[in-house]
């Protein structure tokens, strides 16, 4: 069975909104821990706000190896209304969420990953649908703005890994017990 991978970058008060407010230093350990995440999913679910922020973003981007990552992997995204943008492998969830990442992970193939989408992040977590949790805490805090965990019900996560990065951001990967 394929793995829902949870990955969000946070301030230490737990922010998820808007990391560029709180993240301005990027190393190479960071850089190599996304790396070893990307190279394991073939499957994005984004919700519709991360969508309408990257689908113009990231296909000129020369940030890689994310922006050739983003723009070939399968995208699928949790809206309501259709897609206005033309971002290749990018199609709106036929149906409800939850179900239809359940569905998702019963089919063949690499892990899912969820990147941003602090909306989809929640409703997977809050299902019992994720299996991992990856979060890049930045050593500031942000003050205000939505927050990854607020509102869940009581998780129990297993450390699977913790590191410090050179720049003072923590690298902390949960396993979400069941």
């Amino acid at each position: 069975m394929r793995k829902v991978v949870v990955y969000e970058f946070l301030s230490l008060d737990g922010v998820a909104e808007e990391p560029d407010r709180f993240f301005g230093d990027w190393d190479d350990v960071m850089d190599a821990n996304q790396t070893a995440l990307i190279v394991t999913q073939d499957a994005v679910v984004l919700g519709r706000r991360t969508y309408d922020e990257w689908a113009p973003f990231w296909p000129s981007s020369d940030i890689q190896p994310f922006a050739a990552f983003i723009n070939e992997v399968t995208k699928h995204i949790a809206t309501s209304t259709p897609l206005d943008r033309d971002w290749p492998n990018a199609t709106a969830i036929d149906g409800e969420l939850v179900e239809f990442v359940r569905d998702l992970k019963e089919q063949g193939g690499g892990d899912i990953g969820v990147h941003a989408s602090i909306s989809v992040a929640q409703a997977l977590l809050a299902a019992g649908v994720v299996d991992e949790l990856r979060l890049v805490v930045a050593p500031r805090i942000a003050g205000s703005g939505r927050r990854l965990l607020d509102g869940l019900p009581s998780l129990e996560l297993e450390s699977i890994r913790g590191e410090a990065s050179p720049t003072g951001s923590l690298l902390a990967d949960y396993r979400v017990r069941r």
